[in-house]
């Protein structure tokens, strides 16, 4: 699937106002209204005190076409970036409840902000993206923006089009499967969704039980119950970008693909399951950052994702408390709450991950797990942060805060945690006959440091805590957890921290 088929609508940019085909303008800044606007602008400032607070739509003299203004806030010195993208959205859904097909956005240029220009195009983009489902539904009914052309009075304007385009790709496949409900992107359609995209990946799909009884020992006990459904079963997909010339570095990312979450035996009661379908954001984030890989096809960087797509039902076959579960690693590790499932689904990958970089001896690597994991990262960061955790190996790189300052320049902030010795000792076993506790019997917001604690229990399960800083070969790992910025129901799902990500490890 190219680009050009996976975006909303055609984009295209226009450079004078003045001659365009669009059916109305869109303006989203006061300070950037064009010169043949300024007059009206003027005019309805002097009889409308909230024409600079208010969405409002209005025909302008000067102008053969309607206008739609969707203005930035005032700004204090906590605002950052979001602001332009969240106008960009509202002029977007004003002009489609408007009726408009082919809108001409004004796009700004903001010292405060370097990166405007590229984030308000992504905002309307983000505005303008049809779930996958009401497309093969036929979207032709819906009222929808056929062509967006923007105007970005800058001398890279095609540049910022050209990358908005790949990293809106990145994006649309990440919301297609992040967005797709329980049934329309199981374990297996997710599989099959991603096949025809990555055909110039190696793709490598683990899907045999016994293979991953063996192999995946933690992910196959989340799966249990789910294996007795063929449409149902789990499966590891692993994507593989090998550049054309020597690799200087080793992107390896796990994600989190629970495709519908009840809380397995701890089964989540009082209305709490709804909306868990989209327990899978963290695996569509690493398939939005291999489509983005694809499409740079990166000279020198080695890119391995894994997406640990299962479903954690519940049935006479799920796996419960009490059980002890050797790890690929070869731990032995007691289940506390079957809700602790992303942990479980991800480790043996990430072990897995821990061991291509030794035997293949990979160049500078980097692991990454990055899942919506728990409700304590929701309300320790708020909603739209991520958090980033690095091991002590990335955090003597600083590579948490790169994170959040690439984040906080394209709109997608992070708040950066650390790893305490607490944090190890709450896995640790407690009897004889066990090596670690998966979890307590408590949700993680009743958890004291409920979101550090997982990527605790991640190292030392895959055997990442045996390199270290002092370790002959150590490996950079960093956990990111998305639960506050992946999107909340009924909203669409963001596609972060692909960004992020991208901006941080495979821009110049």
């Amino acid at each position: 699937m190219g680009i050009e088929k996976m975006l909303p609508c055609t984009l295209r940019l226009n450079k004078i106002v003045s001659r365009t085909n669009s059916d109305c303008l869109c303006i989203i800044d006061r300070d950037a209204v064009p010169s043949e606007l300024k007059d009206a602008f003027e005019e309805h400032r002097c009889f409308d005190k909230s024409f600079d607070s208010s969405i409002s739509c209005f025909k302008a003299a000067n102008v053969d076409q309607p206008v739609v203004y969707a203005p930035v806030p005032e700004l204090t010195d906590y605002d950052d970036v979001r602001s332009y993208q969240e106008a960009a959205k509202k002029s977007m859904q004003k002009a489609i409840k408007a009726g408009f097909q082919t809108p001409l956005l004004v796009v700004p240029k903001v010292n405060r902000f370097p990166q405007v220009q590229l984030c308000t195009v992504l905002g309307a983009l983000e505005q303008l993206y049809v779930p996958i489902q009401l497309r093969e539904a036929g979207a032709s009914k819906q009222p929808r923006v056929t062509t967006l052309s923007v105007q970005i009075d800058d001398p890279k304007a095609d540049e910022i089009l050209k990358e908005a385009l790949i990293l809106e790709a990145g994006r649309f496949v990440a919301r297609d499967i992040g967005v797709g409900d329980p049934e329309r992107m199981t374990p297996i359609q997710v599989e099959k969704y991603l096949k025809p995209l990555f055909e110039k990946l190696t793709v490598n799909v683990v899907s045999d039980s016994k293979v991953l009884e063996k192999e995946y020992p933690l992910f196959a006990a989340v799966n249990r119950a789910s294996d007795v459904v063929e449409r149902h079963r789990g499966r590891i997909i692993f994507l593989e970008y090998k550049p054309t010339k020597p690799a200087k570095k080793t992107l390896l990312l796990v994600g989190k693909g629970v495709t519908y979450d009840t809380g397995g035996a701890d089964i989540k009661a009082g209305g709490v399951m709804a909306g868990m379908s989209r327990d899978k954001c963290g695996a569509a984030a690493v398939a939005g950052f291999m489509q983005v890989v694809n499409e740079l096809q990166p000279a020198d960087i080695h890119v391995v994702g894994a997406l640990c797509m299962v479903r954690n039902n519940v049935g006479e076959e799920c796996y419960v408390s009490d059980e002890i579960i050797t790890a690929r690693s070869g731990l032995h590790v007691r289940v506390g709450n079957t809700d602790a499932e992303g942990r479980m689904c991800m480790t043996d990958a990430l072990c897995r991950m821990k061991e291509m970089v030794l035997e293949q001896n990979l160049p500078d690597p980097h692991l990454f797990t990055i899942a919506t994991l728990t409700g304590h990262a929701f309300i320790s960061a708020g909603e739209g942060q991520s958090i980033a955790i690095d091991n002590s190996v990335a955090q003597r790189e600083d590579h948490a805060r790169k994170l959040q300052a690439a984040g906080q320049a394209f709109g997608e902030p992070f708040e950066v945690s650390i790893l305490r010795p607490s944090d190890f000792a709450f896995n640790a076993g407690r009897v004889i006959g066990e090596d670690l506790v998966q979890a307590n019997n408590a949700p993680s917001v009743r958890t004291p440091r409920g979101h550090q604690v997982p990527a605790a229990f991640m190292i030392v399960a895959s055997g990442l805590d045996k390199h270290g800083l002092d370790s002959e070969t150590p490996i950079k790992y960093t956990h990111i957890d998305i639960a506050g910025s992946a999107g909340e129901h009924p909203a669409m799902p963001t596609a972060a921290p692909l960004i992020s990500l991208v901006k941080t490890h495979l821009s110049n």
